[in-house]
């Protein structure tokens, strides 16, 4: 929602544009499942999907950071039916340079389509960005392109994958324009601004705007993939999303379609602490893909937050606080092993590991996650964002009644 979560005296603000807390350890989650109405993934949700996918649920899942679902039970149903669903996620390009938390959604949708062999649609909401930030629209286009690449290295299976720019596609495809009008329909001016907080001085585009989100939540706007099959959708996002997803399941039954399913994440800690999230206006909040290896190490030196103490007889007496300490909240992302995870944090509590130590871990994996990601973009051609842009059938085979 456009409103700040009242969490007591210290509020939250959780919206599709701004992320803040007055708490050290960030955004108190179970009050935001309170407040949306969403579902806690627990433990019978991911023994279930162990059970039917026969896979480990990934180290994301397993450590709470996609903490939050919408109708999962309904998707693994179908799964274990035989029944096909699909993906969607997306990226607003705002800059022609992605962070290291950008990877989140895209990194686990790549995941979750190898686990589950499903078609994806990746939506780049260039129009968005021409509206909210007031670029030129060849800009916008250009940023798309882009962040493509970035998105494209991620490693997706381009017979199963179509990436799109809304400010190229939508012109060129009939049934997305009138799934939008449909949905436009459906919705009164007073709902959007309710859910999200337009004032009468915003641009009309942004009032327009939530049904173009909303449109690849409908199977219907891709017919070349689906075949104007009713297929259901699931989509993995940031909690700051769900307001534009809200809007869509209460639509979707009322044109025919099925309610998206969604699987909510937790936001990805700027360099300076939990009290926002990362943002890639901030050069000193962020590790970006393009940074090097000595950027890397200076930056979580000088910035990053520490949980540990004032002085290194303190921190050994003390011990250091994992739940504020920005390179801890990272490992956690991005360690894969749970064991090695749980022995830094005991060690770093205890104060037998020192802040330094930390951060030359996380230093450490970030330089070979960031160095491997930029050796995955330099083979991302021009003809390779072309193919992934290129509508066509992802070999989509509709389930025999």
């Amino acid at each position: 929602m456009a409103e700040k979560l009242n969490l007591n005296d210290e509020d939250d603000v959780v919206t599709p544009w701004s992320v803040e807390s007055k708490n050290q350890t960030g955004i108190d989650y179970d009050k935001i499942i309170l407040k949306f109405g969403s579902s806690k993934i627990d433990d019978v949700l991911l023994e279930r999907f162990e059970k039917l996918t026969g896979k480990k649920p990934h180290r994301w899942l397993r450590r709470g950071i996609f903490f939050s679902h919408r109708d999962m039970h309904r998707a693994l149903n179908l799964y274990e039916q035989g029944k096909p669903f699909y993906l969607y996620t997306g990226r607003g390009p705002s800059s022609d340079v992605m962070h290291i938390g950008h990877l989140i959604p895209f990194t686990f949708c790549k995941w979750l389509q190898d686990v589950f062999d499903v078609p994806l649609v990746i939506q780049l909401t260039d129009d968005e960005k021409t509206i909210w930030k007031n670029l030129k629209i060849e800009d916008a286009i250009k940023l798309s392109y882009e962040n493509s690449k970035d998105i494209i290295a991620c490693g997706f299976d381009i017979n199963k994958t179509f990436v799109f720019s809304n400010l190229e596609h939508i012109g060129c495809n009939p049934a997305f324009y009138q799934n939008m009008i449909r949905i436009q329909k459906s919705i009164t001016f007073n709902q959007i601004k309710g859910i999200f907080g337009f004032g009468d001085s915003d641009p009309v585009g942004k009032i327009a705007f939530p049904p173009t989100q909303a449109a690849p939540a409908l199977s219907s706007t891709f017919p070349f993939i689906f075949k104007n099959e009713k297929v259901q959708c699931l989509i993995p996002c940031a909690i700051d999303q769900d307001p534009y997803f809200r809007m869509t399941r209460d639509v979707a039954p009322k044109i025919g379609f099925p309610k998206p399913a969604l699987l909510h994440s937790t936001f990805f800690p700027a360099l300076q602490g939990s009290k926002t999230k990362m943002s890639a206006s901030d050069n000193n909040s962020a590790i970006f893909l393009t940074d090097t290896s000595n950027q890397i190490k200076n930056k979580i030196n000088r910035h990053a937050f520490s949980g540990g103490q004032a002085d290194m007889a303190e921190h050994r007496r003390l011990g250091g606080n994992c739940d504020i300490d920005t390179s801890f909240q990272w490992l956690r992302f991005f360690l894969e092993d749970d064991e090695q995870l749980e022995q830094i944090r005991k060690d770093y509590t205890s104060g037998e590991m020192l802040t330094g130590d930390l951060k030359k871990i996380i230093i450490n994996l970030l330089q070979v996650i960031v160095a491997e990601h930029q050796e995955k973009r330099k083979l991302v051609t021009d003809d390779i964002i072309k193919a992934f842009m290129e509508p066509r059938d992802l070999g989509f085979i509709p389930f025999k009644k």
